[in-house]
């Protein structure tokens, strides 16, 4: 399979990849969560070249993930903020902070600490079952593949509707 091509795969995982599985595009987004809005806080905390940040920038505004605004204190500066869309993304970089916690950080420990804004205590989301409440791991889950209607079928379930 072509990377271009990866997007258009019957995956979930691939499509999303394909919008932001590029290591830019992630740090780009640890930076939005992190509270900064500005192109130049983007390119100094991540080093990333300003070409390069440039095109994610406008990839993630054309996937509806980030919205550009005028900043309300300077009308000539752009502001990057988070959509509906964008937030709904925290999970995926929580999982990643959660792994690089367990298995890469140092003898000081994790870099940063989530706390919990409501209670101020420190916080490590996990994920739990919308129903009983019981924490979700790929041992207590399985997937389902959809099931497909045979395209003759479906047109004849179509054919008879009418």
């Amino acid at each position: 399979m072509r990377w271009r091509s990866v997007g258009e795969a019957d995956c979930s995982i691939a499509r999303t990849l394909s919008i932001i599985g590029e290591r830019w595009t992630i740090l780009i987004l640890r930076e939005v969560f992190l509270g900064r809005s500005h192109f130049d806080d983007f390119q100094r905390n991540t080093g990333i070249a300003r070409n390069i940040l440039s095109t994610r920038l406008r990839a993630l505004v054309n996937h509806g993930i980030l919205e550009r605004y005028a900043a309300p204190h300077d009308r000539a500066r752009v502001e990057y903020r988070l959509t509906k869309k964008g937030l709904d993304l925290f999970p995926v970089l929580v999982a990643m902070l959660r792994w690089g916690d367990q298995w890469l950080a140092d003898e000081n420990g994790p870099p940063i600490a989530l706390v919990h804004r409501p209670c101020g205590a420190h916080a490590t989301p996990t994920m739990v079952c919308p129903n009983c409440g019981e924490e979700i791991s790929a041992s207590n889950m399985i997937a389902l593949p959809r099931v497909r209607a045979h395209p003759g079928r479906r047109a004849r379930r179509l054919r008879a509707a009418h």
